[in-house]
């Protein structure tokens, strides 16, 4: 996403990390000669990596969910905020404060298929490497019986051939297997055709029943 926005408008497309709950974006920025993740501006942010199940804090350059505690904000102060994005702090490189690892996915966002931890982020990395999907896509979950299934749909760049639509799904499945490790369905829709939400974007629809 980054490389057609740059290509299309001529310009440095760079991370830039924020919380609305902290001061919205500016939390982290990268620096535009070295593009390496965003650099944590710890004279404002003391960042921490916790283990999220135990809350654990883990050493620098250890994957979990990221913590911040704000150091100069007056009107509503933050102590170990839990953002639920999964990331690693490391060293810094323009500078002395540390960066962190570009967002893997959020603790929350978690799925468990058939005993297999998903992040809808392993998917989508999965199906933006074909040059024939579009970055626009939908994850359905059931258990219409005892065994869980899952539904990916996922918008063409372009319109395709009947044939040329049954190809890229079976590569968008085989491509999930291989990167996840669970069997899906794929679906591949016309530009357009997933409805765009309000607000935050729906990627996941579970419909399992809850026990």
């Amino acid at each position: 996403m980054r490389s057609e926005i740059e290509s299309r408008l001529g310009l440095a497309a760079l991370d830039i990390y924020g919380l609305s709950e902290l001061m919205g974006p500016g939390v982290g920025q990268e620096f535009a000669a070295t593009r390496d993740g965003p650099t944590i501006w710890e004279d404002h942010f003391l960042p921490e990596v916790i283990d999220p199940a135990t809350g654990m804090v883990l050493p620098d350059g250890q994957l979990g969910e990221l913590v911040l505690t704000s150091l100069t904000k007056e009107a509503m102060p933050v102590i170990r905020y839990r953002t639920r994005d999964l990331t690693r702090l490391l060293p810094g490189t323009a500078c002395n404060m540390r960066r962190m690892e570009r967002i893997r996915a959020r603790s929350d966002d978690m799925l468990i298929i058939r005993g297999v931890n998903v992040f809808p982020t392993q998917i989508e990395e999965a199906l933006i490497a074909d040059p024939l999907l579009a970055p626009n896509y939908l994850i359905e979950v059931d258990r219409p019986d005892r065994l869980d299934t899952v539904r990916v749909k996922v918008e063409a760049r372009a319109p395709l051939t009947t044939q040329e639509r049954d190809c890229v799904e079976r590569r968008a499945e085989q491509a999930i297997k291989a990167r996840v490790g669970v069997t899906t369905t794929v679906e591949v829709l016309t530009r357009g055709a997933i409805a765009s939400s309000q607000g935050k974007v729906v990627r996941v629809i579970d419909r399992r029943r809850k026990e």
